[in-house]
């Protein structure tokens, strides 16, 4: 196992997920960052660098977030059939 410092840089590749490209963080990384894989990530550019951050989620989000998990567990056919 290695560690990851603040400020360290580490070349990765883009993988084959699909029809799209997936970016693979290592666990260091996410133990650096604080993020679990439950976190919402924020992923932004500034035309030239991809920048992912933790989605600042408030108290009010978090509890809008988990009813609407209970209503798409609940009524996931009926949504389905409305959206056709």
């Amino acid at each position: 196992m290695y560690t990851i410092e603040a400020g360290a840089i580490m070349v990765k590749k883009l993988i084959q997920h699909g029809n799209s490209a997936a970016l693979i963080l290592d666990k260091p990384i996410l133990d650096l960052l604080n993020f679990k894989m439950d976190t919402p990530l924020e992923i932004s550019t500034d035309g030239k660098n991809l920048i992912i951050s933790a989605k600042n989620v408030k108290k009010g989000d978090k509890d809008v977030l988990k009813s609407l998990e209970k209503i798409n567990e609940r009524y996931s056919n009926a949504l389905r059939k409305l959206g056709e």
